[in-house]
């Protein structure tokens, strides 16, 4: 029986999003501007990386291919390789969102088509109705923030004041999100989770999707630093997700790094955590060979949005995707016959665009495995594809959504 590893490269877009202009995105292109810039030299940071973005392991899996089909043209100072392996293409999103939890659930097979609720871009964005519950129902003395703000930013401004006055620090993003930071051990780890387990249940009426934790520590701005101790409250999928029918059919499902977070635990087997994405890499690897027929390995490299898409940091992400590549050939050695592993991403983060937001834009689609051919898979109308796909590889009965592409 077969076994399926699927590998989320959280935020790596790859341009051309048909819709893109109703987000504010047009133009916007994670890898397309990365390369751009490191073919530029502005890619370059002097002990962590310099010249042209070189991905050749992925770019033997059809990335640049893929890059001309979604975006139509080749990523700047990549090279064109003579030979293809496995299967490649590009994929559109369907659901309202470009945020986490949409991408993954469609990923899995379930599309968002409704509305997230968000918060106001301008002014307090969070009503006094809501701080005064929060507040109330945690026995808090207040809280700051209560803006739209970038994580590292707001942390340096207010980590002093949080810690003096023991009011956690809430802001929001264009994302369907409330965050609240705090210091592990001013405040505490285990106030922190409990306090967002309070702010989960009050803005379920607001159909916020994701409830965020977002510990640090230090004791100055000069030092403060968040810790992979970060947890997501996600709110339930819409429907039963790929990782939903196969436990159902007796399989297992290892969710590695935030996929249990993301999936709000459900259709999960197993979690495994860990901090930063070499060692996710190493984790998942663990998985490959402790994961039994007909089961699926899902990881979640989140480190190329948290830490560098969001930041703008351009040779961050760049050295990022070259330190990932280079551990393929080590995915590729665990293989067994009858396995399949699936690189996909979730939404852009384009470090090149105007803010600090998620962008809209198709994703790269990857698939290789012993005995599986090269073939083009054009351009599919959704990210369900990528679900059904493992779904029909796993034998398990397809979903309402999507098509397999095998």
């Amino acid at each position: 029986m077969a076994r399926a590893f699927l590998f989320v490269l959280d935020s790596f877009g790859i341009g051309g999003a048909p819709d893109a202009h109703r987000y504010g995105d047009e133009g916007s292109d994670t890898l397309g501007h990365i390369a751009e810039f490191c073919a530029a030299g502005i890619g370059d940071r002097k002990g962590l990386r310099s010249g042209p973005l070189s991905l050749p392991n992925m770019s033997a899996l059809g990335l640049v291919e893929i890059v001309r089909l979604a975006s139509g043209h080749v990523p700047a100072g990549m090279p064109v390789p003579e030979r293809v392996f496995g299967l490649y293409g590009a994929a559109s999103e369907v659901s309202h969102g470009k945020d986490t939890p949409s991408g993954h659930w469609e990923i899995a097979g379930t599309p968002v088509m409704f509305d997230w609720g968000y918060f106001p871009a301008e002014g307090d964005a969070f009503s006094p109705e809501l701080v005064e519950a929060i507040c109330r129902e945690a026995d808090l003395p207040g809280i700051l923030g209560n803006c739209h703000a970038s994580g590292t930013e707001i942390i340096a401004r207010l980590g002093e004041e949080h810690i003096r006055t023991g009011k956690p620090i809430c802001y929001t993003s264009s994302d369907s999100v409330f965050q609240i930071a705090a210091h592990e051990t001013h405040f505490g780890l285990e106030h922190l989770l409990s306090l967002c387990q309070i702010v989960r249940k009050l803005v379920d009426p607001l159909n916020i999707g994701r409830v965020i934790a977002r510990p640090f520590v230090g004791e100055t701005p000069s030092d403060f630093q968040r810790t992979g101790n970060r947890r997501d409250y996600s709110v339930l999928p819409p429907e039963p997700t790929l990782l939903d029918r196969l436990v159902e059919a007796g399989r297992h499902v290892h969710a590695v790094g935030k996929i249990g977070d993301i999936f709000a635990h459900q259709g999960v087997s197993r979690v495994i955590k860990a901090n930063g994405n070499m060692a996710l890499m190493d984790v998942t690897l663990q998985a490959m060979d402790e994961a039994e027929d007909g089961d699926l390995v899902f990881t979640n490299f989140v480190d190329f949005d948290m830490l560098y898409g969001h930041r703008r940091d351009v040779p961050g992400y760049a050295a990022a995707l070259e330190a990932f590549d280079l551990r393929l050939p080590e995915v590729h050695r665990k293989l067994r016959p009858g396995d399949m592993v699936l690189l996909t991403a979730d939404h852009g983060c384009d470090p090149t665009w105007r803010g600090t937001d998620h962008t809209r834009e198709r994703v790269p689609i990857m698939a290789f495995g012993p005995g599986i051919k090269s073939r083009a898979l054009g351009i599919r109308n959704t990210y369900a594809d990528i679900g059904e796909t493992i779904a029909a590889h796993l034998g398990i009965p397809a979903g309402p959504h999507g098509r397999s592409f095998l």
